[in-house]
């Protein structure tokens, strides 16, 4: 049984493998040409965190494949009130055909899956967030940026910028990280990424200058710096963050032609200015609608490599 819970259990070929098919399906769906890859099948969507993108996402993506998105908040399972997560596990994956959820620990994707005998989709948590990751990659692909790859994450070192490094020490692009000095990428993860990267050729430069990392990029990408959860520390986290905001002068620094990418949501002049989203609004929300037709790739992707 395949899961999609980090890109680290991927390989290049794979995750390829996976972003063509996801191209394909868009330009199907483009030209309304919807085929029922998970006809008559049940999404079960547990959201532990709240969601725009990922609820619509994959809500539509599973219905333009033929099947039934199914909204399950924790509050209205069992889990609100302590049912073990591999009891609600057990439970669910007898009665739909694949799960995605949402959540705050990567160990409860980890555990879901553990005793789900059907495929597990993470849709986010604190560690990694690997459907974005796809969705970006997709619109590198799109833009033409995606060969010779130069990426510049500005911000924390947070669940996208462990995403990029899975995904860059897979594919063997340079990624540039930047962050302020407490808020560096989890060392676990470093060390694992850097361990992939000797096998794939990627270039992975680990710093405090923002502007050293985006000099001759031809991607530039940030996120929020007070995530979900976070808002107690907004104070701090804006003092802290000064010089890390993606302005005018930042993007001067890149290549002339270098696109600008954002998981969304985006707080114009903290960590993007208002000036720069809108210049590269066109590429932001391409990438968040690749969101949908990357999410649909990985769930017909999963169904094609379900143990027979």
């Amino acid at each position: 049984m395949r899961h999609f819970l980090t890109l680290k259990d991927f390989t290049k070929e794979e995750i390829l493998e996976i972003i063509d098919l996801a191209i394909k399906i868009k330009k199907q769906t483009k030209k309304g040409k919807l085929k029922p890859y998970l006809k008559d099948q049940t999404l079960g969507m547990i959201f532990e965190k709240s969601s725009t993108r990922t609820r619509v996402s994959f809500e539509v993506g599973i219905h333009q494949l033929g099947g039934k998105g199914l909204f399950l908040s924790a509050n209205d399972l069992q889990l609100g009130r302590g049912e073990p997560m591999k009891d609600t596990a057990r439970v669910i994956s007898r009665m739909v055909d694949m799960v995605m959820i949402r959540t705050f620990s990567q160990s409860v994707l980890e555990e879901f899956a553990m005793y789900s005998r059907v495929p597990v989709i993470s849709g986010l948590s604190d560690s990694f967030h690997p459907v974005q990751l796809m969705a970006d990659y997709m619109t590198m692909v799109e833009y033409d940026k995606a060969e010779n790859a130069v990426v510049a994450y500005v911000g924390d070192g947070n669940n996208m910028a462990h995403s990029w490094l899975m995904l860059a020490s897979k594919l063997g692009f340079e990624l540039r990280i930047a962050t302020p000095k407490g808020y560096e990428v989890d060392a676990g993860i470093l060390k694992e990424a850097m361990n992939f990267a000797e096998q794939s050729g990627a270039i992975i430069t680990i710093g405090n200058d923002p502007k050293e990392a985006i000099k001759d990029a031809n991607v530039v990408t940030t996120d929020t710096w007070v995530s979900m959860g976070q808002e107690a520390e907004k104070a701090k986290r804006l003092e802290d963050f000064k010089g890390y905001m993606v302005d005018d002068a930042m993007m001067a620094l890149a290549q002339k032609d270098a696109i600008f990418l954002h998981c969304l949501p985006a707080y114009r002049d903290y960590e993007v200015s208002e000036a720069v989203f809108e210049a590269h609004a066109d590429e932001v929300f391409d990438e968040a609608e690749n969101r949908l037709h990357a999410q649909k790739g990985v769930m017909v992707w999963l169904d094609d490599h379900r143990d027979n």
